[in-house]
């Protein structure tokens, strides 16, 4: 009993966490006691929201109406208040409006549904593109737009992550500048997995041979965390993203820097690779 009295007590301590400090609850990375989605960071993400809020209405109308029918029917048509019941089999008007009505709020609910889906599928001409490949268990980032450059993006453990939350923490980032099209080429190196970044409204599958694309326009600057989504491994739950979203400025500074420092890298592997081919 007093293990249950406690949880009472935290649920209500996150509930009144939520009304008085919405903010701190919707952030770029999920947070205990949330309730509801991160805050958009995009715009197709503020469509996503949008239409959920929109379908959480409806249902809750619909269900609200169903329940009032099962209501009025269980004491209008009881045996005490119905000693007498009808014999009525059919009745075209009933048979019609229950048929023509779920077709009407399949059809409100379709509208919506495919202009977000065609938002999301057809790119807008790109600022940039970014490739990412999926590793067990981590991610690898490329840049062909700014000389080529590409670097692995390692989930960091609790001694290594400082302030940054835990299992979401990472060595190196994906750095794009603020209000640019992103285009983000997504694939796999080994198995399946799942590059999704919950603030940007973004979850594409990365499948071994196989090029897929999606997009986003970070609307703000900061720091967004995501995870592989897709059941890859023992170490699924540990690949996480780290997005930083910077102004212009910053961005282009970030780009020269690890030109130099990722080319070094890259050549650090090349020589690797030939003093090995010279071993054989």
């Amino acid at each position: 009993m007093s293990s249950f009295r406690q949880c009472l007590a935290l649920y209500g301590l996150g509930l009144i966490s939520f009304v008085l400090f919405p903010g701190d609850v919707l952030a770029a990375q999920p947070k205990p006691w949330q309730l509801g989605f991160q805050d958009a960071a995009t715009g197709n993400m503020s469509q996503i929201t949008e239409f959920n809020d929109f379908l959480l209405i409806l249902m809750t109308a619909i269900t609200l109406f169903v329940l009032g029918l099962m209501i009025y029917v269980a004491f209008r048509f009881n045996s005490r208040a119905n000693p007498n019941p009808s014999s009525t089999t059919h009745n075209t008007l009933v048979e019609v409006v229950w048929t023509v009505v779920p077709i009407l709020i399949l059809v409100i609910i379709a509208i919506p549904s495919f202009r977000l889906l065609y938002h999301q599928r057809v790119l807008p001409e790109a600022d940039m593109t970014i490739k990412a490949t999926g590793y067990q268990w981590y991610w690898g980032y490329e840049y062909p737009d700014h000389g080529g450059f590409g670097f692995d993006s390692l989930m960091l453990n609790d001694d290594e992550r400082g302030e940054q939350p835990r299992l979401l923490a990472t060595d190196t980032a994906m750095v794009v500048p603020v209000n640019a099209t992103v285009r983000v080429i997504v694939t796999a190196a080994d198995v399946m997995h799942s590059w999704a970044m919950p603030a940007f409204g973004v979850k594409m599958d990365a499948i071994p041979g196989r090029l897929n694309e999606t997009w986003f326009k970070a609307e703000k600057t900061g720091t967004y965390y995501g995870q592989c989504s897709e059941l890859c491994g023992i170490r699924h739950a540990f690949m996480p993203i780290r997005v930083e979203v910077v102004e212009p400025e910053a961005f282009a500074s970030w780009v020269v820097e690890a030109q130099a420092e990722y080319a070094q890298l890259e050549t650090s592997k090349n020589m690797l690779a030939d003093a090995s081919n010279l071993d054989k």
